[in-house]
């Protein structure tokens, strides 16, 4: 049985910016620390809510490392260096790790796509390298790229590939996922709506992007789940579906940034090509905020 990177909430963090798009670390640093307080299990650096398809590689890892110094091994953190070139993936990997990630998350390539082996050859020449954990990301959606659960199950087989964010939306497909990898491979939610029923299949927990506005909930929904508390889990998390739907009312992380700035962070504007809410959705992600206690 291989050692798994966290269980429960993870949060997959946006990076707050300042109007002229640079990185706001002290803004950043405060958001780390709120999660931490809030029950947060793992911070996810660099990924897709965090904006890391419009960083160049140096500012990248930058903001790895600051969150690495500022987390200060209080939680797992979690650094998205995933490409659709091998080498690239490669080389940020190495670099990320020596700057202090705990764990990679690997996307599929996208764009160039590839197929099934080169799935398989593409994360392993990762996961030869890395020296860390390496957590899989399946999300079709947006790289047109789907990990197949045989494919999942001939990766399980390397020891330093210990786990997957699913974000397929296939329950089926995560059912054969844990019947084909069992312990070999641990599974999180990529979709804050199906929490309940990937934890329902054997999942680990979730890699959220609904911690970011509520963290405390989204860890209770994971540990009522773990406590055998069962009902009390699926009801919160019917409770909290409304505003998981209005985070993802338009393209991640438009709304989630929208929000913590409703919230009062300075969370600043998506980098272009992202563009800004509408005010109709934007009301509708007050109205969430606020039904939630949130505002």
């Amino acid at each position: 049985m291989k050692q798994t990177v966290f269980t429960g909430a993870g949060v997959a963090i946006i990076t707050p910016m300042f109007e002229d798009g640079s990185i706001n670390y002290d803004e950043l640093g405060r958001m780390i620390e709120d999660q931490i307080a809030g029950g947060t299990d793992s911070i996810i650096i660099c990924g897709t809510t965090g904006e890391a398809s419009t960083m160049p590689d140096e500012e990248h890892l930058d903001c790895i490392e600051y969150a690495v110094k500022k987390t200060a091994g209080r939680i797992p953190v979690i650094a998205g260096t995933g490409s659709n070139d091998t080498r690239h993936a490669v080389a940020l990997s190495c670099e990320a790790v020596r700057r202090g990630a705990d764990a990679l998350l690997q996307v599929t390539p996208y764009y160039n796509k590839t197929n099934q082996a080169g799935l398989i050859r593409h994360f392993t020449a990762v996961a030869d390298v890395a020296g860390v954990p390496i957590l899989l990301y399946n999300v079709p959606s947006r790289t047109g790229m789907n990990i197949a659960p045989a494919t999942c199950l001939e990766l399980s087989k390397h020891p330093m590939i210990v786990g997957i964010k699913e974000a397929s939306g296939n329950i089926s497909q995560v059912a054969q996922i844990h019947q084909l990898c069992g312990d070999d491979l641990a599974i999180y939610s990529g979709n804050d709506d199906q929490i309940i029923p990937i934890l329902a299949l054997g999942g680990k927990g979730v890699i959220s992007v609904l911690s970011n506005v509520a963290p405390r909930k989204t860890h209770e929904i994971c540990q009522l789940w773990f406590e055998g508390k069962t009902k009390e889990s699926l009801a919160l998390q019917m409770e909290m579906l409304p505003l998981c739907s209005a985070l993802f009312c338009d393209v991640n992380p438009i709304p989630v940034k929208a929000a913590m700035n409703l919230l009062g962070y300075k969370a600043g504007s998506c980098r272009m090509p992202l563009g800004e809410l509408s005010a109709d959705k934007a009301e509708l992600l007050r109205t969430q905020l606020q039904q939630h206690g949130l505002l």
